[in-house]
């Protein structure tokens, strides 16, 4: 792939992957809109895993409460960390189960523009109405194992591209009352797992196809794409910290009205 097409997709999924506006459907509308080739799903999950290395970086200190408190559980010690990692484990298993069948039975099936188009206004709608009704009361600290399976369940949606799955996560904190800010770090926490077995099975085929021009194309996305989401997150926290999500969801209407007329006009 050019290296301009590699740089414009690392971009663009460094800057979406943790704004509540979908990563994969911009992964997918790029091609659509420039006439390029689809990058296919290999490429789009090598970006997606730089974006891992980069909310690993940014949240270090809650991965190392998380280290700290596995190492003291075999002690017999409870600990903050330890409970945010049972939370993880709890959110993560709907999404395991779900991208696992949907890799071996769907593959590209959803990659369609009217479903994004559709998706990205439905789920804006959503992701409004639960930061307008939410109460701000709950902080990461209150949460329970059924809060976090609830969040799991909403993170499944994000198979739909378009839905988002750091809008979907956040949607359904804000209606069970958590904070702007904290929504927005769990949502980061619950991706790590969740991209690094996406990572996983790209990784394997890569494996199999054997393909070293590939690999490469993978690696440079990756390392574009970690620099520009640990930007990008740095930004979105701190605007989360003081206003809210409705400027994401004026875009994602404006984006969807526009592919709806594209597609229908």
């Amino acid at each position: 792939m050019p290296l301009f097409h590699l740089i414009v997709l690392a971009l663009v999924q460094g800057i979406t992957e943790f704004l509540p506006v979908s990563s994969s459907a911009h992964l997918i509308l790029v091609p659509y809109v420039t006439g390029w080739e689809d990058q296919g799903l290999l490429l789009d999950v090598a970006v997606h895993v730089g974006t891992l290395l980069a909310v690993m970086l940014y949240f270090w200190r809650d991965l190392w409460e998380m280290l700290r408190g596995a190492a003291l559980a075999l002690r017999g010690k409870r600990t903050a960390g330890q409970r945010m990692i049972g939370h993880l484990i709890i959110a993560t298993i709907p999404a395991i189960l779900a991208g696992y069948l949907l890799h071996k039975y769907a593959g590209d099936l959803l990659r369609s523009v009217e479903v994004i188009a559709w998706a990205t206004i439905g789920f804006g709608v959503l992701l409004y109405i639960a930061d307008r009704i939410g109460m701000t009361l709950r902080r990461i600290e209150h949460m329970t194992a059924g809060t976090a399976l609830l969040l799991g369940l909403a993170q499944v949606l994000a198979f739909i591209p378009g839905a988002s799955r750091s809008g979907v996560t956040m949607m359904a904190a804000r209606f069970l009352g958590y904070e702007r800010a904290d929504t927005a770090r769990f949502s980061m926490l619950m991706s790590i797992p969740v991209i690094a077995g996406a990572g996983l099975l790209a990784a394997l085929d890569l494996a199999k196809a054997g393909d070293a021009s590939l690999t490469m194309d993978a690696l440079i996305g990756a390392g574009l794409a970690f620099v520009s989401a640990l930007i990008a997150i740095a930004l979105m926290m701190r605007w989360l910290r003081r206003a809210s999500f409705t400027p994401f969801v004026v875009y994602r209407l404006l984006l969807g009205a526009a592919l709806l007329a594209l597609i229908y006009l």
